[in-house]
């Protein structure tokens, strides 16, 4: 058992992953359609994994027409990540540059 749960907790994210968790990250709270017109690909199967593995959160509806879901980061994303809160993300700018 603990080796299970060792593998699993050192399981590493694939780029799709971290492409849908930066969008989550730097446009929270953010619905599916809103993540999937970001990408340009569908991400449902993504966000289960990131729900899974608590990096990401359901946190309500928006009040438009079918309610989808808003979707933030949680607090094991910052603890994995080493921030302390968002502010601490890289800005959009630098990252360009």
């Amino acid at each position: 058992m603990r080796r299970l749960f060792h593998e699993r907790k050192t399981q590493k994210l694939s780029v799709q992953a971290l492409e849908t968790l930066a969008v989550i990250a730097y446009k929270q709270p953010v619905t599916l359609p809103e993540i999937a017109e970001i990408r340009g690909v569908n991400t449902s199967g993504v966000l289960g994994t990131l729900l899974e593995r608590r990096l990401i959160k359901i946190v309500g509806r928006k009040q438009v027409v079918g309610r989808p879901f808003l979707y933030a980061t949680t607090r094991e994303f910052l603890i994995r990540f080493g921030l302390r809160d968002l502010t601490e993300l890289p800005k959009i700018e630098e990252m360009a540059d």
